[in-house]
């Protein structure tokens, strides 16, 4: 499919991008090029090949599930305006 000015000026403007036709002309150039790249592509044979989710075979390192502070929820409610059972109490926003 070959691109035209108009396809770019509508593209442009649905993303709500003001393109001038200076512009418009330059883009058709590179988003051409950037299809043609992408036809190229097309053709490899991917047969057989598993997808990946990044290159490289290679495992987080993830630390340990561990608390590593101490509780301090009654310090925290002492400053707090309204507490019950453990609760903060805030006002009623939703009727």
């Amino acid at each position: 499919m070959a691109l035209e000015d108009s396809h770019v000026r509508r593209a442009a403007h649905l993303a709500r991008i003001a393109v001038s036709d200076d512009q418009a002309s330059s883009f058709v150039e590179d988003l051409s090029r950037i299809l043609d790249m992408v036809d190229q592509l097309q053709v490899v044979n991917t047969d057989g090949v598993a997808p990946l989710a990044h290159p490289l075979d290679a495992t987080q390192r993830l630390r340990a599930d561990e608390v590593t502070e101490t509780n301090q929820r009654d310090t925290f409610q002492r400053c707090a305006p309204a507490v019950e059972n453990g609760l903060y109490l805030v006002p009623r926003v939703v009727e």
